[in-house]
């Protein structure tokens, strides 16, 4: 806001600046109309009616704009309403829900460590060892 303030006060001090120094008289002719005025008040009036046209024309887009985001934040209200709706619903019916009775769990049996290179060999090496073993006892 103050910064909208300072360049309006910048805008008038060149405008004034301007109109001080092109004080010639000029005419203006628009079809059956003749304006006799300085040119700094012929310009500034040109930059005024430039600015005016473009405010109207910008207008219905900054309107429809406006219009489409109040749309948005409405669905997005509705949205976040049905989410919250709906996980409420979901905890009443998980909290509905028998709850599981939990069974110990078997003891895993522990099976003896093969190595790579009876897994490689097919096991017949650990065969042959346990074999030899066998027979020397």
């Amino acid at each position: 806001m103050q910064l909208l303030f300072i360049l309006g006060i910048a805008f008038a001090i060149v405008a004034v600046t301007f109109a001080l120094q092109n004080n010639s008289s000029v005419t203006v002719a628009v079809g059956f109309w003749n304006f006799d005025s300085s040119l700094a008040v012929i310009l500034l009036f040109a930059i005024g009616l430039g600015a005016l046209i473009a405010g109207l024309v910008s207008t219905p887009s900054m309107i429809k704009a406006q219009w489409d985001r109040a749309s948005l934040r409405r669905q997005i209200t509705q949205l976040e309403e049905g989410s919250a709706l709906r996980e409420r619903r979901i905890r009443e019916f998980e909290s509905q829900l028998p709850q599981p009775i939990q069974a110990p769990l078997p003891a895993a049996e522990e099976k003896p460590y093969v190595g790579l290179r009876t897994l490689l060999t097919g096991g017949d090496e650990q065969q042959a060892v346990i074999a030899s073993q066998a027979k020397a006892s």
